[in-house]
């Protein structure tokens, strides 16, 4: 069991000067915003379970390590999760997000879900699918409010695999995902979207839907870690192209299937209803300043951009306390305080802002080391005079 930790234990500072300079190198706003830290409960953790995976993604912009077993070498804790759990229910935890690395490597993904269910907190698994078992599926459909997605890149074993870098990873997708739909889940299948498996898109949602999934959503590959040489190789789509497609899928093809799709490009390139009708899937936005990542090693971070940043490591669960780092970390204040205000170029012109704070903060840090730099798609678009002219601050119709 891991001890109570002193409300006097000081935070871990590595890395703060260095984010006080990427926000302009002043702190003048961090104790407003401190003052504020009640506004802003905890309502989701991010477990980010291991820093492993059995699968070689591409595209991956956690970067986990390949590791071909069924049981992770390295992990959080037991213990350690139950005692970041018993911090956050205070600050008003309401959910967890079990993700990795490949989350069900855990040997203790089971005493995990438990733990979840004791609490009463909503679970969202985010998996590769093939180490699902009806153990597994069984157990998360015991949860009162869960959600579970798998990555399917391809309708066909070639092309997902391509992705996916492991042979046989398709068969076994599959089969977790009717598993996961036999227990009543009906998972999300995401896939992401390269020149490759471009083509495929009606016959995977077809797939999906033939194996009970309840939704398909698509996601653009990401220019960070492992996502940078696909982009530099050619092998991610353009911005126009990317456009054009989310179009396709969110207007004709949703309109053949009777599950919903999303494409997770920014809610400015996206009609009203998309987001809010009937069959819309939301905003997407990120709920930065609702959520912490904790980290395969124990670490507290944005998210797993801490994996591959250290700048954005936070403190250590096992000897930070979690109070003290969600109400007095200065990254954290100032993320608080400066957004969306403080969003930059493109992003700051965006009449969408509000709702997409950014897109992701994490990702504009990785590429600039500049939090408010504006999200690469919109600045792309906007450089090739593809951004959405209604959606600018000051437009006759948004």
């Amino acid at each position: 069991m891991y001890p109570e930790i002193p409300a006097s234990a000081s935070l871990n500072s590595g890395g703060v000067q260095v984010l006080m300079h990427a926000f302009g190198g002043e702190g003048r706003t961090i104790m407003d915003a401190q003052a504020r830290d009640n506004d802003w409960p905890l309502r989701s953790i991010y477990l980010y379970l291991t820093p492993e995976c059995n699968l070689a993604c591409r595209h991956c912009w956690v970067a986990p390590r390949f590791k071909n077993v069924r049981t992770a070498e390295q992990y959080i804790p037991l213990p350690l999760i139950s005692s970041i759990v018993r911090q956050a229910l205070p600050l008003g935890l309401a959910s967890i997000k079990l993700t990795g690395g490949e989350p069900l490597l855990h040997p203790g993904i089971q005493e995990i879900l438990a733990l979840a269910r004791e609490h009463g907190l909503e679970v969202n698994v985010e998996t590769n699918g093939t180490l699902v078992t009806p153990e597994f599926a069984r157990s998360l459909a015991e949860s009162e409010r869960r959600f579970v997605s798998v990555s399917l890149d391809g309708a066909d074993a070639s092309t997902h695999e391509w992705v996916r870098g492991v042979p046989g990873s398709f068969d076994r997708a599959c089969d977790g995902i009717r598993l996961l739909a036999e227990a009543d889940l009906r998972p999300q299948v995401i896939m992401s979207l390269f020149r490759q498996n471009v083509g495929q898109i009606a016959s995977l949602v077809a797939l999906a839907e033939e194996m009970g999934a309840g939704s398909v959503k698509f996601n653009i590959v990401q220019p960070t870690a492992r996502g940078v040489r696909v982009h530099e190789e050619g092998e991610a789509l353009s911005i126009g192209e990317l456009i054009a497609i989310a179009r396709q899928i969110e207007g004709s093809l949703a309109k053949e299937t009777s599950i919903p799709l999303h494409v997770s490009i920014p809610p400015a390139f996206r009609p009203l209803g998309s987001l809010f009708g009937a069959r819309g899937a939301g905003c997407g936005r990120c709920t930065i300043r609702n959520i912490l990542g904790v980290l395969g090693d124990g670490s507290y971070a944005l998210c797993g951009i801490g994996e591959t940043i250290p700048a954005m490591v936070f403190g250590h669960a096992a000897r930070d306390r979690l109070e003290t780092v969600w109400r007095k970390h200065p990254v954290i204040a100032e993320v608080r305080e400066g957004i969306p205000e403080r969003l930059k170029g493109i992003c700051e012109a965006c009449a969408m802002k509000g709702v997409c704070l950014g897109s992701c903060l994490a990702q504009n840090y990785s590429r600039s080391r500049d939090l408010w730099a504006p999200y690469w798609f919109c600045e792309q678009a906007d450089e090739e005079g593809l951004f959405p002219p209604t959606r600018r601050i000051g437009s006759v119709s948004n």
